[in-house]
């Protein structure tokens, strides 16, 4: 968790935006509409011709909010409702020739005060602006997505539901057959398996339900100073939420806790997702394996060292 300076920073530059931009009146500036109502606008326009579901996703909203918001706009002639042909339930939302035009007044307003903002700054920090907006933008949507979520532990019980996991995404990439860890013993019994004093192993969950899991433990026949990481794989749902790099994070902590130097792991090149997962944690590819895992189905090989928290350096 970020230090309490910081979050508090932020929350006061939060508030102080919103302030600026209005964004506490409603009608919002010139343009007649509320804040909700013109993001709703904007999104319409954004999306071509969404439906109230899409738009409920898209802004973050509860779907009975959306519903009131596309009802009010509709009654003013801003937007309407089409059908289509092969579902009549989703009708498609489009903006009116007025919807266009509230949009234009929206713009207009919007764009002299972002532009009157980035006139006073130089262009260096007009470029640390825009940066900073966008990652702290994505941060708060993969945030959001994240909630409901804990990491943990795995506990005995966990045991089953983790083997599938294994399993599952194994088979889903082709990871079938010898050479492949599918076949380790210990996926039967991973929380038995990860006991020992220098590993640790985890479980990403959302209730009951199991959803993910990784963890890390010496890397057999290799440096002592070397883990390797182990079993990290995820269900299709989780994927993209962000909680890969959480787990991943955690693993490499713990393996600096433990006094590991170096982190080492096996792979497939198919599984592009996960590969720019560890180039992200700055792992870097190798000529050729390490250790011996017995795992020769794998073609792809990375390490990365741990130097420092959450440090990163080639090997």
């Amino acid at each position: 968790m970020p230090a309490d300076h910081a979050i508090t920073t932020l929350r006061q530059a939060s508030r102080q935006v919103v302030r600026e931009w209005g964004l506490l009146s409603s009608p919002w500036g010139l343009s007649d509409c509320s804040p909700t109502e013109c993001h709703t606008l904007v999104e319409i326009r954004r999306a071509g011709r969404p439906t109230a579901v899409e738009l409920t996703a898209r802004l973050g909203l509860e779907k009975s909010t959306v519903s009131r918001v596309v009802a009010r706009l509709e009654k003013r002639g801003l937007i309407v409702a089409g059908r289509r042909a092969d579902d009549r339930r989703h009708k498609p939302l489009s903006l009116t020739a007025a919807g266009r035009r509230q949009l234009e007044k929206i713009d207009g307003e919007s764009n002299g005060q972002v532009g009157a903002a980035l006139a006073v700054v130089t262009p260096a920090e007009r470029a640390t602006i825009i940066s900073g907006m966008e990652l702290y933008a994505r941060a708060l949507r993969r945030a959001r997505r994240q909630e409901g979520y804990a990491t943990r532990v795995i506990r005995p019980a966990d045991d089953p539901a983790v083997a599938r996991i294994i399993r599952d995404v194994m088979t889903e990439f082709g990871a079938v057959g010898e050479g492949y860890s599918i076949n380790d013993p210990e996926i039967d019994a991973m929380s038995r398996a990860y006991r020992g004093k220098r590993s640790a192993f985890y479980v990403i969950a959302r209730g009951r339900k199991i959803v993910g899991a990784g963890g890390i433990a010496p890397l057999e026949g290799g440096d002592p100073d070397t883990c390797e990481l182990r079993k990290m794989y995820f269900l299709p749902e989780i994927r993209g939420l962000g909680l890969g790099r959480a787990l991943l994070e955690r693993c490499l902590d713990r393996a600096r806790e433990l006094g590991y130097r170096r982190c080492y792991l096996e792979t497939l090149r198919s599984m592009t997702q996960a590969q720019r997962l560890y180039r992200a944690a700055g792992f870097v590819p190798l000529a050729a394996p390490e250790g011996s895992t017995g795992h020769f189905g794998c073609n792809s090989w990375m390490a990365v060292e741990l130097a420092g928290p959450r440090g990163r350096g080639a090997v």
